[in-house]
């Protein structure tokens, strides 16, 4: 709990020194993200003395409910920066696919727990990749690559956490490297332009390559001690793009320089931890698999979130948990470690 509140902490200060800048609507940014550390900070409280086992019962519904949603969103949706990922409700927007990532953890570990004791290892395996695609299909057609691609690491470590021979990974290395030539194909134009410009962004350096660049030039300029909150030249003057967002690593190395970004790494560091410590004392195979499943999508989410901020990995949309701005994420999080924090409190007794 404590690198939880650290991180929030940090993350509304940073939010606070980009958006005062931006006058009214980027107090609108600061305001909405306090309302929704509040409601996730609740939601975190309630799932802590909630026995986690409850939620077991609920797996399937919980899953049919999500991928209602996410069809919704094909007729229902609203557009924003090319995705159509939004269901607006006034002032608010509810982004389905934040939450389809809990959900996806909580059903694959009632699934897995359950089906290991009377289905072979390959049927298992089978039968989860179906139930992992339909979701990831109708992510894909919003389209957001970047959680899909965060669902699908979520699978792949559940199910190699619930125990896999040789034999099946094998076989899914080579399912996977025919999925990842032939998905080229399947990618949209702008999708096509962030892998090459991954590459090679100084191809356009005014166009679709400008946010990387960007981006490392305002983790460079921050040195090792930073330029101080509010005194970064990249984030404060708008050269830095969706920097209460996709970029908001880029604005703490700006501002907090190497030792700063260091401390957050740091804080990730100490919390993933402490989730692998609740995993390891789960007194069922249901819990660890949860915790395996939240350890995946945190750790997934602060790599391509980082090594995108960076240019080490192409910009994917997908934030960096606890401190990009968006309430869908961060009550999806906060959620996500209150059923944690319920895993270690009922853990098995020494």
């Amino acid at each position: 709990m404590i690198a939880v509140l650290l991180l929030l902490g940090v993350g509304l200060v940073t939010l606070y020194s980009v958006s005062s800048f931006d006058g009214a609507a980027g107090l609108n940014y600061f305001q909405k993200q306090l309302t929704s550390i509040g409601v996730g900070l609740l939601l975190l409280l309630f799932f802590s003395f909630l026995d986690y086992r409850v939620l077991n019962a609920y797996s399937t519904k919980l899953y049919f409910v999500i991928i209602g949603s996410l069809a919704l969103l094909l007729v229902w949706g609203t557009t924003i920066r090319g995705t159509t990922g939004w269901i607006g409700f006034g002032p608010f927007h509810i982004q389905p696919v934040e939450m389809t990532k809990l959900i996806m953890i909580i059903f694959l570990a009632s699934f897995l727990s359950k089906k290991k004791t009377y289905l072979s290892v390959a049927v298992r395996t089978v039968a989860s990749i179906v139930l992992v695609l339909i979701p990831v299909l109708l992510i894909l057609k919003q389209p957001d690559f970047g959680s899909a691609a965060v669902i699908m690491g979520i699978w792949i470590g559940m199910l190699f956490a619930s125990g896999l021979n040789k034999q099946v990974i094998f076989s899914l290395m080579f399912v996977g490297v025919i999925g990842a030539t032939t998905g080229w194909f399947v990618l949209k134009d702008y999708q096509k332009e962030r892998l090459v410009n991954f590459v090679n962004p100084e191809r356009d350096p005014k166009g679709t390559g400008y946010n990387v660049i960007q981006s490392i030039v305002a983790v460079g300029s921050g040195g090792i001690w930073g330029k101080g909150l509010g005194h970064g030249s990249q984030s404060q003057l708008n050269f830095l793009p969706e920097k209460h967002t996709d970029f908001i690593f880029a604005v703490f190395s700006e501002e907090l320089g190497l030792f700063g970004s260091g401390v957050i790494l740091g804080l990730f560091g100490l919390l993933i931890y402490r989730i692998k410590e609740a995993a390891r004392l789960a007194r069922d195979n249901f819990g660890y698999l949860i915790a395996i499943g939240v350890i995946m999508m945190l750790f997934l989410q602060v790599l391509v979130n980082v090594g995108m901020n960076i240019g080490v990995a192409p910009v994917a949309g997908v934030p960096l948990p606890l401190l990009s701005y968006g309430g869908s994420s961060i009550i999806s999080v906060l959620a996500s470690i209150g059923i944690i924090q319920s895993i270690y409190l009922r853990r098995i007794k020494a």
